[in-house]
């Protein structure tokens, strides 16, 4: 063994911001707009798809309806 450790592994880039609330109409998280299974398995998607997801979000804020997200 030389002593040399490995770099620790890159952080996975995530839309996480802590605030995990589900809503059941939508299926969505109120915080992050993922759906459960994507939150579930968000460490197992490649790069590609990750990224994919990422640049879906935006548009699913609009399947939840405002006042749940604290607009009237």
């Amino acid at each position: 063994m030389s002593g040399v450790s490995a770099a620790p592994p890159a952080p996975i880039k995530t839309p996480c911001i802590k605030v995990c609330v589900v809503d059941g109409e939508s299926g969505l998280c109120l915080g992050c707009y993922r759906k459960l299974a994507e939150v579930a398995q968000w460490t197992r998607f490649t790069d590609a798809e990750r990224e994919a997801i990422l640049e879906d979000l935006p548009g699913r804020r609009g399947l939840i309806r405002p006042e749940k997200l604290g607009l009237f």
